[in-house]
């Protein structure tokens, strides 16, 4: 799978740890940086992900900053995009199955690499549902970015 990621400057080394080990699944991953601890804007990176999701350059993004919350929210300013924060397993889970979410957005802070990479191996394995209800919901999200 191509996976896009980026970071902000706390959560550099999560990042490069997690693309290495995506690569050692096979997996082709665009790195949109940050690449150095200087302090940077989280909101940089995290659009240029989404915009390759948006593009359809990646299939999927992962964005990583210090609690995971400003990723998420500049992620989901892109038309398209569903980024889910996950902290746990279970929400890894449901967010593919019930959301089809194509952004997953992990906190460097409550987010250790050992449960990192469960939590991104759930999410990238977990099938979207297709159930009607959720197929629905999801029909109604992509109406409401028409708004906009």
């Amino acid at each position: 799978m191509k996976i896009s990621m980026g970071c902000d400057h706390s959560a550099l080394e999560l990042k490069n740890d997690l693309k290495a080990y995506l690569e050692s699944k096979g997996h082709t991953v665009i790195d949109r940086g940050t690449y150095t601890k200087d302090s940077c804007d989280y909101t940089d990176y995290g659009y240029m992900v989404a915009k390759d999701v948006q593009k359809g350059e990646a299939e999927r993004g992962i964005v990583i900053c210090f609690t995971g919350i400003g990723m998420s929210m500049i992620a989901n300013k892109v038309k398209g995009v569903r980024c889910a924060l996950v902290c746990n397993k279970d929400a890894a889970q449901l967010t593919r199955e019930h959301n089809d979410s194509n952004c997953l957005a992990l906190s460097a802070k409550y987010t250790g690499l050992a449960f990192a990479k469960e939590i991104v191996d759930i999410w990238l394995n977990t099938e979207f549902s297709h159930n009607e209800r959720h197929q629905r919901r999801i029909d109604k999200i992509t109406k409401y970015e028409e708004e906009f």
